[in-house]
């Protein structure tokens, strides 16, 4: 399904490949050769989505651009099944494994492997060809991994990072239904949302 949001429909090269259900809507740029593949959204919220040549969003992959983050992905990445990135830049050769998570302000710099569940948090940059192992958390710039069980030695660096600030653009002390309560009124623009085809 392709959507225009906020008078911007998507430019998809005519190489490229978008499935029956797959969901592209607004401000959306997809390069040459590039699939997005069954059940797989990308979307525009306020923020631009460029994807380069030759790229993969695989099954169910969630892909959002931020208007603080644009989502930019290089040439030749492959995003796995069930990978959720927000607001982040990926570069070219990055392989971004099944039910990986990117939040808003991180860079992942060339040739990078998130593998299995990992995750790269806000404001964090991973440097070329690094690895977060699977199911390990990214924190930090430059990054530093660590297994889940190293909560505290993430909450020690994630802190700094501004999670709240980054992500709803608000202050930590917001309490959390506030935040949602934003967030659900700032969606509503999506009734004016035309299905193109």
């Amino acid at each position: 399904m392709i959507i225009e949001h906020g008078d911007k429909s998507p430019e998809i090269a005519e190489s490229a490949y978008i499935a029956p259900t797959a969901v592209v809507r607004g401000d959306v740029r997809i390069g040459s050769g590039s699939a997005v593949l069954f059940g797989a959204v990308v979307s525009a919220e306020g923020g631009s989505v460029e994807i380069g040549s030759d790229c993969v969003i695989m099954e169910n992959a969630v892909v959002r651009g931020t208007p603080k983050n644009p989502v930019i992905i290089g040439n030749q990445v492959l995003v796995g099944p069930r990978a959720h990135l927000s607001g982040c830049q990926v570069e070219d050769d990055s392989f971004l494994a099944t039910g990986s998570t990117v939040f808003n302000g991180a860079v992942i710099e060339k040739s990078v492997e998130v593998r299995v569940n990992g995750v790269v948090h806000v404001n964090t940059r991973l440097t070329q060809g690094s690895v977060v192992p699977i199911g390990w958390v990214a924190v930090g710039d430059p990054a530093e991994s660590y297994p889940p069980s190293e909560h505290d030695k993430i909450w020690d660096v994630q802190r700094e990072l501004d999670f709240p600030g980054t992500v709803w653009g608000v202050d930590r002390a917001v309490s959390k239904g506030e935040r949602t309560r934003r967030y659900a009124k700032a969606l509503a623009r999506h009734k004016a949302d035309q299905i193109i085809e």
